[in-house]
C-alpha cells in the first residue's frame, strides 16, 4: 500500500483494491483564511483526481474543496460517503455534479475487490457539527487508519477493524479560541498555553489507544497569509495561538513517547507499507527546504504570505454586496426565530441575549423569548463583532454552519460574561430545520445517564454529560476535578457543577464511613 500526502488532512491511498483520494483542498478555506501548510499546490492534482474513489470526511472547507474538487475531479467518481443523519455533505456533492454515491454503513466495513474499508461517522452536535468521520483501509498488504479531525469515543468498535500498520491524525487544533476574543493579551497566552497542552494530551490518548506501529500527525496546522491574521500562525507572534506543527508535535511525542515510531507527513510525502514495514519518501520537497519550512517558519510564511495576496484578493472579491441594516436584520429575523422557536434545549441552554454588531447593525437574539430585534442596552452573554460582508454572503449563501464560515476565518471578535456557552455555539452550527430537530433529539437522548462506575474514591456516572465518552477509560480525578481526557472538560464532584462551561452537570457521590453520601445530582434536562 502507498499512502501520499497531499496537504492538510488529504491523501491519496493506493491500494491492490484500486485508489482512494480523501479530503483534498488547496483553498483558501474560510472567508480567505485558511491555508494548508505547507504550500501544496506543485502536487500533480490531475494525477489524484483521476482515483478510483473519493472520500470527504465532513463538509468543513479545509476537507471538502469545491474548486479543487471541479477542476481536478472526474463527475463518475464512486464517492464513499459517510452514513450521517444530514443529508448536508450528500448534497453539497451533487450539487457539483457528484452523483455517482456510495452509501455506507456506520461502523460496518465493505468490500471493494481487494479493498476492504470501514467508515466510522460521529454525529454529536460538535462533531463537524453532525458529521466528522474516520476511515480506515485494508488491502491484505497493510492496513491504516486515517482519523482526520475526527474524536471517535466508540474506540473499540473503531478498532474492531483490526490495529492499523500506520495511523494518520489531527494533533493541531480547528478552532478561534482564545486568539479572537476581549482578553487581556496575559490571560490569551495562558489560555493558548492550556489548549495546546489539551490537543497533546488528546492526541497522545488516541496514539496510546490505538497503538500502530507508524503515527503521522495531520489535519493542520494552517497557514494565515491574511495580514490581521498572520501573528496567529504556529503559537503565535506572541505566544497567544494553538496551531501546533507537525515537527513539534513529533519532539513532544519523542519526549514522552520514545518508542512510538513517528513521521512528517507534508505535501508529497510517500509512505510505502508493507505490514509495519514503512518506507518514507518525500516527492515534493527537499530535506533542505523541510528544514526551513519548520526552523526558519517566520520567514517560509512571510514569503508564501507575499506572493499569495492575490488569491486572498480574490476571494473578498467574490463576496455579497453588504446589505443594509434593516434588510440584514429582518433577514436573520426571518431565518433565526423559526429555528429559535423549535430549539427549546438550545433555547434554555444558552439562557439569556446575544449581542452582535454586525457593519452598522447592532441587534440581539433574545434566546429565552425566540426573538431576533434591534439591541436596546440589554445586558448580554456573548457579544459578536462581525464584517458585515461576511454575514451578507453567508445570507446569499444561506450558509447553515457559521463555525464553516465566520468562525474559523477568524475574522471576528467575541466577548463573553462567563464560560464557554456550547448550546451558543451549536445554534450557530446548526441554522436548518433537519439540523435543529437532530440537535433538539439529540440532547434529549443524552438525558439517560443511569449507569455509575467507580473513579478512586468517587461514584460517579459512567457517561461523560458532554458527549457520553465512558468516563472509565477517558476520566481522571485530582484534588476532587474530574476531567474528561476528549475534549479537556472538567467538573468539581462535590458540587457536580461542570468548570469548563454553562450547564452539563454530572452526578457523583464519595464513600464517607463505609456509606455512600451524594454530592451531586444530575437533573434531567
Amino acid at each position: 500500500m502507498r499512502i501520499t500526502g497531499l496537504g492538510h488532512a488529504g491523501m491519496f491511498i493506493e491500494t491492490t483494491g484500486g485508489s482512494i483520494l480523501c479530503d483534498p483542498v488547496v483553498g483558501p478555506s474560510f472567508f480567505g483564511s485558511w491555508f494548508p501548510f505547507p504550500d501544496n499546490r506543485g502536487l500533480d492534482w490531475p494525477r489524484f483526481g483521476a482515483a478510483d474513489f473519493l472520500y470527504i470526511s465532513h463538509r468543513h472547507r479545509d476537507h471538502f474543496d469545491p474548486a479543487l474538487l471541479q477542476s481536478h475531479v472526474r463527475r463518475d467518481i464512486p464517492v464513499l460517503l459517510p452514513d450521517y443523519p444530514t443529508e448536508d455533505l450528500e448534497s453539497d456533492l451533487r450539487a457539483l455534479g457528484f452523483d455517482n454515491i456510495v452509501y455506507t454503513q456506520a461502523g460496518v466495513p465493505q468490500l471493494f475487490g481487494d479493498l476492504r474499508v470501514m467508515i466510522t461517522p460521529l454525529r454529536a452536535p460538535s462533531d463537524g457539527p453532525i458529521g466528522d468521520s474516520s476511515l480506515s483501509v485494508d488491502d491484505g498488504t497493510a492496513s491504516i487508519l486515517n482519523q482526520n479531525d475526527s474524536h471517535p469515543l466508540d474506540l473499540e468498535t473503531l478498532l474492531s477493524f483490526g490495529t492499523p500498520d500506520a495511523y494518520f491524525t489531527q494533533t493541531s487544533g480547528a478552532i478561534w479560541w482564545p486568539m479572537v476574543y476581549d482578553l487581556p493579551q496575559d490571560a490569551k497566552q495562558n489560555f493558548a498555553h492550556l489548549k495546546r497542552d489539551a490537543q497533546n494530551k488528546r492526541a497522545l490518548y488516541y496514539i496510546e489507544k490505538v497503538d500502530a506501529a507508524h503515527v503521522f500527525p495531520m489535519a493542520g496546522p494552517p497557514m494565515f497569509l491574511r495580514e490581521d491574521l498572520f501573528g496567529y500562525n504556529g503559537w503565535g507572534s506572541e505566544e497567544d495561538s494553538i496551531f501546533t506543527d507537525q515537527a513539534q508535535f513529533l519532539a513532544h511525542m519523542a519526549e514522552v513517547r520514545p518508542a512510538q515510531q513517528g513521521h512528517l507527513f507534508l505535501p508529497g510525502t510517500q509512505v510505502d507499507l508493507n505490514g509495519s514495514a514503512a518506507q518514507i519518501t518525500q516527492t515534493l520537497y527537499t530535506e533542505a527546504e523541510i528544514e526551513r519550512v519548520f526552523h526558519d517558519k517566520w520567514n517560509y510564511l512571510a514569503q508564501q504570505r507575499d506572493g499569495r495576496q492575490s488569491e486572498i484578493a480574490a476571494e473578498q472579491a467574490s463576496r455579497a454586496p453588504v446589505l443594509p441594516p434593516a434588510e440584514m436584520l429582518s433577514a436573520l429575523k426571518d431565518w433565526w426565530e423559526p429555528l429559535l422557536r423549535r430549539a427549546r434545549t438550545i433555547r434554555a441552554g444558552v439562557g439569556g441575549n446575544v449581542r452582535f454588531r454586525i457593519g452598522e447593525l447592532d441587534m440581539v437574539v433574545d434566546f429565552p423569548r425566540a426573538k431576533v430585534r434591534e439591541y436596546a442596552g440589554e445586558e448580554c452573554l456573548y457579544w459578536y463583532t462581525i464584517p458585515a460582508d461576511l454575514v451578507s454572503t453567508n445570507i446569499a449563501d444561506h450558509e447553515i454552519d457559521w463555525s464553516n464560515s465566520i468562525f474559523l476565518s477568524m475574522q471576528f471578535q467575541v466577548g463573553r460574561s462567563g464560560k464557554f456557552n456550547e448550546f451558543l455555539t451549536t445554534f450557530l452550527k446548526c441554522l436548518s430545520r433537519d439540523r435543529i430537530e437532530y440537535v433538539e433529539n439529540w440532547y434529549a437522548e443524552q438525558s439517560d445517564q443511569t449507569e455509575d462506575t467507580e473513579l478512586g474514591e468517587w461514584t460517579v456516572q459512567r457517561r461523560c454529560p458532554h458527549l457520553r465518552a465512558d468516563l472509565t477509560k477517558t476520566g481522571t480525578i485530582e484534588d476532587g476535578v474530574l476531567t474528561c481526557s476528549l475534549h479537556d472538560w472538567k467538573w468539581d464532584l462535590a458540587t457536580g457543577r461542570c468548570l469548563t462551561t454553562q450547564g452539563h452537570p454530572i452526578r457523583a457521590s464519595v464513600s464517607v464511613d463505609g456509606g455512600l453520601t451524594e454530592a451531586a445530582t444530575q437533573p434531567t434536562p
